[in-house]
């Protein structure tokens, strides 16, 4: 017998879960994500939208999907650990995502002048958008926690 299962810790080591890797949910949240947000784009061009909803919407499609597939595949349940990191990696990576696409909006299509401007309104006045900031990254980040738990009790498994 090995020496770290004992018979006396068998039931112990049975009963609860083992946390496992979840970096494959981490993409089908980014994945999950994008998708929302391409669409939002999309809607954004006819209507006009509240970032913070959008954002929020976004994270919430991104942490069903999330939640569905881990659900599908590991046939349980997410336990706490797994849904922090689980959160606190997808908010990461969608935050990630989000400076390579205003960067690539940067480089790719802004003009010098057009640059030139927001640096000026940036130096300004840089509070207001300091805190804009922030409220979004708590904004992504509670809504990532509170949609993978509300998904993870809806598409719980029974045992």
């Amino acid at each position: 017998m090995s020496p770290t299962v004992m018979p006396s810790n068998l039931n112990k080591t049975l009963s609860r879960p083992t946390s496992i890797s979840i970096a494959p949910f981490v993409v089908y949240f980014a994945i999950g994500f994008v998708l929302a947000s391409a669409i939002f784009m999309l809607i954004q061009s006819k209507v006009a939208l509240n970032s913070f909803v959008v954002i929020v919407i976004s994270v919430l499609v991104a942490a069903f999907i999330a939640t569905f597939k881990f659900t599908k595949q590991q046939k349980r349940s997410m336990i706490t650990s797994e849904m922090n990191r689980l959160a606190l990696s997808g908010t990461l990576l969608v935050w990630v995502l989000t400076a390579i696409y205003f960067l690539a909006i940067w480089l790719w299509l802004l003009d010098d002048i057009s640059r030139e401007v927001l640096m000026d309104m940036t130096q300004a006045q840089p509070m207001p958008l300091v805190i804009a900031l922030v409220m979004m990254l708590m904004v992504t980040a509670i809504s990532a926690r509170l949609g993978l738990w509300a998904f993870n009790r809806l598409i719980a498994t029974k045992p």
